[in-house]
């Protein structure tokens, strides 16, 4: 899907869960990367690089023409692969080298350039998983409870943790605690609506919303622009879409969270 700013694609990871491998090739001007939840390999101009969990949106600038494959981990899993908690990446792009042995940095590096990137990138990190201790087994009953609304508290009820517990464990798994988490896959789910065409008062109590002021505090808060704002650069393109579960890439948004998909 090209959106006269960035051409981007995407398909369902061989790592499965949620993970994707995408594809994008940047047009003019900067873009507006939003918080997803979710932790990135990338290959960029012959660089390897990591991009983590964001809590806000950043604008992200290049040359056009720049091009870029990742492989997307979903909320909770980059941990297990990058060998670091994601607390230590939140909101920062850092170098691959700054978390892997240079050697092994290396072989990867010759490997993407011989080689189709995104396969490259898949078969280091199903390699890397075999190794990994076991994930975290209340990562997907966390992700899974506060997408659907569930606050805070009956959450950590659900999953057997006093609130300090699931706080810890949600940094390391995350990147951020529990309640940013929550507001990341809330304003998820009201884009989604959205962009479906559903009004915006409907948005805000459908996505769990006090009411569409919440809402709109909420996505100017995270996103740093009007909901409308982002409607517009978006659906002027395409169909924009966030990360979690895997969508066809007709669906897929010119926003490019976890140094991926943008907005504007």
């Amino acid at each position: 899907m090209s959106d006269g700013r960035s051409d981007y694609r995407e398909r369902p990871s061989r790592l499965g869960g949620g993970a994707v491998v995408w594809s994008r090739t940047v047009g003019a001007g900067p873009r507006r990367v939003l918080p997803d939840g979710c932790t990135d390999l990338i290959w960029a101009d012959g660089r390897l690089l990591v991009a983590g969990p964001d809590t806000h949106a950043h604008l992200a600038a290049g040359p056009a023409g720049t091009s870029a494959v990742g492989l997307r981990f979903a909320p909770g899993t980059g941990p297990a692969v990058l060998g670091v908690p994601a607390c230590e990446l939140r909101d920062q792009r850092v170098p691959l080298a700054a978390l892997w042995p240079a050697a092994e940095v290396r072989r990867l590096a010759e490997r993407a350039a011989e080689a189709r990137v995104g396969q490259a990138l898949e078969a280091v990190a199903l390699a890397r998983l075999r190794d990994a201790e076991p994930a975290d087994p209340v990562v997907g009953a966390v992700v899974a409870g506060l997408a659907g609304g569930r606050s805070v508290a009956e959450v950590a009820r659900v999953a057997g943790l006093g609130a300090r517990q699931l706080r810890r464990r949600s940094l390391a798994a995350f990147g951020y605690g529990p309640k940013t988490l929550g507001r990341v896959l809330r304003l998820n789910r009201a884009l989604e609506l959205a962009r479906g065409g559903v009004p915006f008062a409907e948005v805000a109590a459908v996505a769990g919303y006090a009411d569409q002021a919440h809402l709109a505090r909420e996505v100017r808060g995270l996103a740093g622009v009007p909901l409308g704002g982002l409607l517009g650069w978006v659906l002027s393109g395409g169909t924009p879409r966030r990360c979690r579960q895997p969508v066809s890439g007709a669906n897929r948004p010119t926003l490019l969270p976890s140094g991926s998909r943008t907005v504007a």
